[in-house]
């Protein structure tokens, strides 16, 4: 596998490429300001928990390096700018524990209380996987791995088995990690096949 683009998100920093982007805001303000400044077409974003702001972000800083996407009135790629050959596949130790800890106060007040079904849709860390193939028309394999610990190693090797299926030849990867709106941390990359990135230098050259 090779590493085409990569980005690293923290509660007050974003460095994508190893290019710091200019931010003002910090914690999940940070993440809106970076979508209003660079994204700005797909209004489920302010809908989203905190843990899939953070990957939805993360993914559009990466794929933007891409180019090449076009969009519906909804902010959904175009039919024809749709991939099956790309894998989303993200890994953290607390699950969705940020956006548990709000549906959590929805059904705490006694007699008062009202379960969100808006946050309660949010409480499965695999929504942001989900999110992201939504928005892209993805159809490869996606999946969200709970760890004991971050293990560099076990989550390249997870990665590496999604290309033993041969339809797929590029896959979003990596760490988001989310204990509140104000403290995450991302470290997502754009990984591709050998052959693929061969293949495109050859039709460059």
């Amino acid at each position: 596998m090779i590493v085409k683009q990569y980005v690293r998100i923290t509660s007050d920093t974003i460095v994508l490429n190893g290019m710091p982007l200019c931010v003002a805001a910090k914690g999940e303000e940070m993440l809106k300001e970076i979508y209003r400044k660079r994204i700005g077409n797909y209004p489920k974003f302010f809908k989203m928990g905190t843990l899939c702001k953070l990957g939805f972000i993360a993914s559009e800083l990466l794929l933007q390096q891409e180019g090449n996407r076009t969009f519906d009135e909804k902010g959904i790629v175009k039919p024809a700018c749709g991939r099956e050959d790309r894998a989303v596949l993200f890994f953290n130790r607390s699950g969705s524990i940020s956006d548990d800890k709000d549906y959590q106060q929805t059904i705490v007040s006694g007699t008062d209380s009202f379960p969100s079904p808006s946050l309660f849709v949010y409480t499965l860390p695999n929504i942001v996987t989900g999110e992201i193939a939504i928005r892209n028309r993805y159809s490869g394999e996606t999946g969200f791995y709970v760890l004991p610990f971050r293990n560099d190693e076990q989550m390249w090797q997870e990665t590496a088995a999604v290309f033993r299926d041969r339809s797929i030849r590029s896959a979003l990867t990596g760490w988001l990690e989310c204990e509140d709106h104000d403290s995450f941390e991302a470290e997502v990359s754009l990984v591709a096949t050998q052959d693929l990135v061969c293949d495109r230098q050859e039709h460059t050259e």
